[in-house]
């Protein structure tokens, strides 16, 4: 799939890896008031204790995180993609180390 760099719809500074599914890249301090919020289910708050870098790389993350916080519970598909791309991009991190 073919990606680009395109600036940040929100702020106009950062730029943001983008394609064409993506219509308002949003880049990671634009989105992170939005992913501060209240998680009361212990399973969650383990789920999504990922370092913060995955979430900086990975605009997927990001909105699995945004749509739990909004509708308050996820399916177990977007759980079992949550947690192999979060198990993808920390092997990522590890190796560029």
């Amino acid at each position: 799939m073919v990606s680009y760099k395109q600036k940040c719809m929100r702020c106009n500074k950062n730029y943001v890896l983008a394609d064409w599914r993506n219509k308002y890249p949003l880049c990671y301090d634009c989105e992170k008031p939005e992913l501060n919020g209240d998680l009361k289910d212990p399973k969650m708050k383990e789920l999504f204790d990922v370092p913060e870098e995955c979430y900086k790389l990975s605009s997927f993350l990001r909105s699995i995180k945004k749509n739990y916080l909004r509708f308050g519970e996820l399916t177990e598909k977007q759980i079992e993609a949550f947690k192999k791309v979060v198990g993808d991009l920390k092997a990522k991190i590890k190796q560029e180390q």
